[in-house]
């Protein structure tokens, strides 16, 4: 057998009394595409903190090519030949390609232009050197992050989450792109919560959960349902199905709703039309940047509308182009935004006065002081109703984990008895486990009655989700889809501006 390129012996880290890997065995082999699974919290980012150099391992030891490793730095890390490409990209948008790659790698302008060029031509990463970050698609920032990295010769090139952000079209791409680096040398560690696609592409899977290495697979051989139950160790329920429902009133509508911004680096809107009625859950498909922050801000009521423009949106029939979020609340309105910290809940905040901030009307309030018994048991329902695995209501915000606080942040929108539900991002770097969860409480919801809007990136959840879909690209949104009578592919196409045919639209 050939040597492993990687090895890690009883690789163990702690924070505290928090355990986030327990004696790591892991061996990555020469020209390998190897999958990393598990649920949130399994331990995967300390992980790739400790390959990567940004952390050292408190026990163990590390490997490479058969002898032993220490990195106290990425930069280190890079000497090495390891490399990294980040969920979140790191490129400055004001710079042009070749200036951004000109930050980590030394050379003279045109040399780099004329490497630039030639990777992007041998791997299908054609990007031009001489673009301005912020005019790229998301597809093509992620071609100059993987160029970079290229560019340093590593022999190990570890993704995070890669295709969580690009259109069908891309990941294909993306893929026929892994496998020319594999075949010319380069191993590859591959995260990812999708897991069809690690079927695809990888041909090795460790699976960790709670911090252990559980298993050791060929994805190739298992279907998604077998891996689903290696990370979480249960059983996957069946997901709720979408019952047919009488719909009812409109709750949301956009009316040739347009909104013009000076900022250079957000999107303006564009003749936006859409409805949601009362029993329905509409999806809004579309890669990142396309405007869908600004959308969301004008419906959560966070962007005012002029006075000319107030009757563009519609709530429960009554116009709110100027009404504040409170207000916009008080009609029967309930919004989980993208952002969970910040946005969704303040970190510093326990879990219940986090409540107070969106649930205060349900009687948490009692002559303007907070009815603490009511406040702690509203908190303790949405701990016990949504699964969220903390140690009760007065844990900080900020120490659970992503999945658990969007589960909490979901359950305390619901628990408003909502008429109108507006979601975005629903399950953004949550574990399957978790995201099926929250998939099967909006639907559930949905059949009762309650008329639902997602915004997501994830083209897999919006037709597990939603009965009709919605593009927003540049600013601009595409006629109703029926997802019954729609492919991904015809997503995919509005998705990156092209003609998607007229056999898909309907509705």
């Amino acid at each position: 057998m050939t040597a492993p390129l990687l090895s890690l012996r009883g690789v163990s880290k702690s924070y505290g009394q928090i355990h986030a890997n327990q004696g790591i065995d892991l061996d990555v082999a020469p020209q390998s595409i190897h999958a990393i699974l598990g649920e949130n919290g399994a331990g995967k980012s300390t992980l790739m903190k400790l390959i990567y150099g940004v952390e050292m391992p408190d026990t163990g030891e590390m490997l490479w090519e058969g002898e032993p490793l220490k990195l106290t730095s990425p930069a280190v890390a890079r000497r090495y030949g390891i490399g990294m490409v980040f969920q979140h990209f790191s490129l400055l948008e004001t710079l042009t390609v070749a200036e951004n790659i000109a930050l980590v790698i030394d050379g003279r302008k045109a040399e780099l232009i004329e490497r630039i060029t030639t990777l992007g031509r041998e791997f299908g990463l054609e990007v031009d050197p001489l673009a301005h970050v912020h005019a790229l698609s998301v597809g093509e920032r992620q071609r100059v992050e993987i160029i970079r990295c290229l560019m340093t010769n590593p022999k190990l090139l570890i993704l995070d989450e890669p295709t969580s952000v690009l259109p069908p079209q891309s990941v294909t791409k993306l893929f026929e792109t892994l496998k020319k680096l594999r075949d010319s040398g380069v191993s590859i560690l591959f995260i990812s919560h999708k897991l069809e696609e690690i079927r695809a592409v990888c041909d090795h899977a460790t699976i960790l959960r709670s911090g252990l290495v559980t298993g050791n697979v060929d994805p190739r051989e298992h279907d998604a349902h077998d891996l689903a139950r290696m990370m979480i160790g249960r059983d996957m329920p069946e997901p709720a199905p979408a019952k047919p429902v009488d719909l009812g009133e409109a709750r949301l509508e956009l009316f040739g709703l347009s909104h013009q911004t000076d900022d250079p680096f957000k999107v303006s809107l564009s003749e936006i039309t859409l409805s949601v009625r009362s029993g329905e859950i509409l999806g809004i498909a579309g890669i990142s940047g396309n405007g869908q922050s600004e959308l969301s801000a004008l419906i959560s009521g966070e962007t005012v509308l002029p006075e000319m423009q107030a009757e563009q949106i519609q709530m429960m029939g009554q116009p709110v182009g100027q009404m504040m979020p409170a207000q916009r609340r008080s009609l029967g309105f309930a919004f989980v935004p993208e952002e969970r910290l910040g946005r969704g809940a303040v970190p510093e905040l326990p879990l219940v006065r986090n409540s107070l901030l969106t649930a205060h009307p349900l009687g948490l309030l009692s002559y303007g002081l907070v009815d603490k018994a009511k406040a702690r048991a509203f908190t303790q329902g949405c701990i016990d109703d949504f699964d969220v695995r903390t140690s009760g209501p007065d844990a900080e915000a900020g120490s659970l984990s992503g999945g658990n606080l969007q589960k909490f942040i979901v359950g305390r929108e619901i628990k408003l008895a909502p008429k109108l539900l507006f979601v975005a991002q629903p399950t953004w770097g949550v574990d399957i486990g978790a995201a099926s969860a929250i998939r099967q409480k909006l639907i559930a919801l949905r059949n009762e009655g309650v008329a639902i809007l997602v915004i997501s990136e994830e083209l897999e959840e919006l037709f597990e989700l939603c009965d009709r879909i919605q593009v927003l690209h540049a600013g601009s949104l595409s006629p109703s889809l029926n997802k019954r009578e729609t492919r991904p592919e015809d997503i995919g196409r509005f998705m990156i501006g092209a003609e998607a045919g007229k056999e898909a639209i309907a509705g």
